[in-house]
């Protein structure tokens, strides 16, 4: 047994052993007092630290939509904005003026923002994390520091730290990394992402007792159990030497007794799909469109979309590729888009709201591409809604389907029409799911925020984090109650929430009736494997006592 074990939230199902390294940026500030202050000089400083640091973030934005995924490097769109935020580049120079050098002039500034942001909740309170990764990077152009490379660290090396930063995160390397504990942080934060991403066993919000494990002492990450094994012993070791994961299944899996079930990935732009056929990806369970109207001035042309899911269809020939039409809004914001400040974004405008409102030229467009799309070339595609509530939005939506296939007959333009399905996220939703299913060929949930909504628990608070299960009775009576209406009606249904890709609940979801599952790339072959050792007949006594389960500990033992 080890010889300590510290708890903390679980951020990938991997286990790793290593030796601890300790992170952190340490910079030194001139004394105010000693410095006499040229503005114009102090203002030029300032200046090109900004510009060096924008070229940095571009560069490591590429490379992490290379080597992480597109939704990820997202984040560092939002590093550029608070890089060039007029609130604060104001504030910085009007410190200087008052004869303040660059760096404690940057650091004040950013300081009293990221004070504000403290305060807040769920995502707003991260945004404090991509304050300071801004105000760190300006400090240490400013202080000529030097930049600790984590790309370079010892073989076996668990990282711990009072947090990682996005910038710091991305340049871990799981080849040589074993993994990774945070003092802060929670399942929804930036590293945590990072982490699943990678396949990187990550342990975040371990809290102050972090601090007493020292450096070069051997520890287990186990990113499953949320623990930290300091001095772990050999049996331990062993156990997490050995844990690298399934091996890679390119063919369709089915259970012991036969039920085929589909393993899907999510994806965002064309750049993630050869990687998620590698991981032994079905197909598409949920292409994001979203991502391809960002890192650019105007919407992509109907071409460029038809290109886009034409790529995914060929990377994908003997599969079927989901596409998601445009859901912005929420925590997804597109600079050139007149999207409204909400102060609860998530239950306002957004997803099918949107195309169905002030997007519905950007709707047609992309219905245009989809179709023309579904008639070339190999693949199957369909198309789903978001964020559906009722079944009036629906209808409205497949009117516009039929409009843009109108059009395009009246052009003589070559179409098909693919399946078209609905995201189950709202409690509507799954209340109306019967006859929301007799009108498409299939459902696929959305749990991220079909939990949300079911629990009344944002998925973003650190407070409310223990709300965010989709194991709660409530979410998943919710599942079974989709998936009954879908079968009812003939029409096959997915999940493509963060609950898929966990292959400790894979024989809870065959067993709930699941068709397909849709998840990161990086456990596919987990998931593969876990159907793969699932009896269904098995699964599904399981699941119904799952399903009649009064307590979240209740459905926990049911499947033991």
């Amino acid at each position: 047994m080890a010889e300590r074990e510290l708890q903390g939230t679980g951020a990938t199902p991997r286990s790793g052993l290593g030796t601890v390294v300790w992170y952190g940026q340490d910079i030194e500030l001139p004394d105010a007092a000693d410095v006499t202050v040229d503005e114009a000089a102090e203002r030029d400083r300032f200046a090109d630290a900004v510009s060096t640091a924008r070229a940095e973030l571009e560069t490591e934005r590429e490379a992490t939509a290379e080597r992480v995924g597109e939704e990820e490097a997202a984040v560092f769109d939002a590093h550029i904005q608070f890089l060039e935020d007029p609130t604060i580049e104001d504030a910085v120079e009007t410190e200087i003026a008052e004869g303040t050098p660059a760096p404690n002039a940057v650091d004040s500034a950013f300081g009293a923002h990221i004070e504000q942001f403290e305060g807040m909740d769920g995502r707003m309170a991260e945004r404090a994390d991509d304050l300071r990764d801004v105000r760190d990077r300006l400090l240490r152009l400013l202080t000529d520091g030097d930049r600790v490379e984590l790309a370079d660290l010892p073989e076996g090396s668990v990282v711990l730290a009072e947090r990682l930063t996005p910038s710091d995160t991305a340049q871990l390397d799981p080849d040589t990394v074993a993994g990774f504990a945070t003092v802060t942080g929670g399942r929804t934060s930036h590293a945590a992402i990072f982490a699943r991403s990678l396949a990187l066993p990550a342990v975040v919000g371990v809290g102050d007792d972090l601090d007493s494990v020292e450096a070069g002492t051997d520890v287990v990450v186990d990113g499953d159990a949320g623990t930290l094994l300091v001095g772990p012993d050999e049996s331990e070791r062993a156990a997490a030497a050995t844990d690298s994961g399934a091996g890679v299944v390119e063919e369709q899996v089915e259970t012991t007794d036969g039920r085929g079930i589909e393993v899907a990935a999510n994806v965002g732009r064309p750049v993630e799909l050869q990687p998620a056929a590698d991981r032994g990806a079905d197909g598409i369970g949920l292409y994001r469109t979203e991502f391809l109207f960002l890192d650019r001035e105007a919407p992509p042309s109907e071409d460029e979309q038809y290109e886009a899911i034409r790529e995914a269809l060929d990377t994908f020939p003997e599969g079927r590729v989901v596409v998601r039409t445009l859901d912005i809004g929420g925590d997804k914001r597109i600079p050139y888009l007149d999207l409204p400040e909400e102060a609860n974004p998530f239950l306002g405008e957004r997803g099918i709201r949107r195309s169905l409102g002030p997007d519905s030229d950007l709707f047609v467009t992309q219905l245009r591409a989809l179709l023309r799309a579904a008639a070339d070339g190999e693949g199957d595609l369909a198309v789903m809604v978001p964020l559906v509530a009722s079944v009036e939005e629906l209808e409205d939506a497949l009117d516009a389907l039929d409009d843009a296939a109108a059009d395009l007959d009246d052009a003589g333009v070559e179409y098909e029409r693919p399946e078209v399905g609905v995201m189950v996220e709202t409690p509507s939703a799954v209340f109306v799911a019967e006859e929301l299913a007799a009108r498409v060929d299939f459902l696929s949930i959305g749990t991220n925020d079909l939990t949300q909504y079911v629990m009344a628990a944002d998925r973003e608070s650190e407070h409310v984090s223990d709300l965010h299960d989709p194991t709660y009775p409530g979410v998943v009576r919710a599942i079974h109650r989709t998936v009954e209406a879908a079968h009812a009606h003939d029409a096959w249904v997915g999940m493509c929430g963060e609950m898929a890709g966990n292959p400790d609940l894979t024989e809870l979801l065959v067993g709930l009736g699941l068709d397909e599952l849709s998840m990161s790339a990086v456990t596919i072959p987990d998931v593969k494997a876990a159907v793969s050792e699932t009896t269904y007949s098995t699964a599904s006594e399981r699941a119904e006592d799952a399903r009649t389960a009064a307590t979240r500990s209740a459905v926990a033992n049911s499947q033991q």
